[in-house]
């Protein structure tokens, strides 16, 4: 399986209005329920005002779509992870899955899941 890294560099944040999100910044991630928005985005984009803000995340996405039959692909990942102790922030879309580590154990994390049999890609 291929996994694509994300060039930026990441913020997790709670939003205090879907107004201040700049809706055409890529990747962008928006997660709106009764109890906050939240918001993954690159630092240098995220929204004026947030209610808490963590920076310092970076990312990969599983290549291709994914089919909803397909059962197990996002465990497997974050359990190579987990046995490295190394914490995640999981995102899915319609097409695939993004997995977000803190920066300082990217690596470390890439070079886990690559011993694992995973293809790294890096760059477009």
């Amino acid at each position: 399986m291929e996994l694509q890294v994300l060039d930026a560099r990441l913020t997790v944040c709670k939003a205090g209005s879907i107004d201040d999100i700049d809706l055409n910044c890529q990747p962008l991630f928006v997660g709106i329920t009764d109890e906050e928005i939240s918001v993954v985005c690159q630092e240098d984009k995220a929204p004026a005002v947030t209610e808490a803000r963590e920076d310092g995340w970076r990312g990969f996405r599983i290549c291709g779509e994914l089919d909803f039959s397909l059962i197990g692909i996002l465990s497997k990942i974050t359990a190579v992870l987990a046995e490295e102790k190394i914490g995640v922030f999981a995102v899915s879309t319609y097409n695939t899955d993004y997995i977000l580590t803190k920066e300082e154990n990217f690596e470390r994390a890439l070079s886990a899941l690559e011993s694992k049999g995973y293809t790294i890609k890096r760059g477009r």
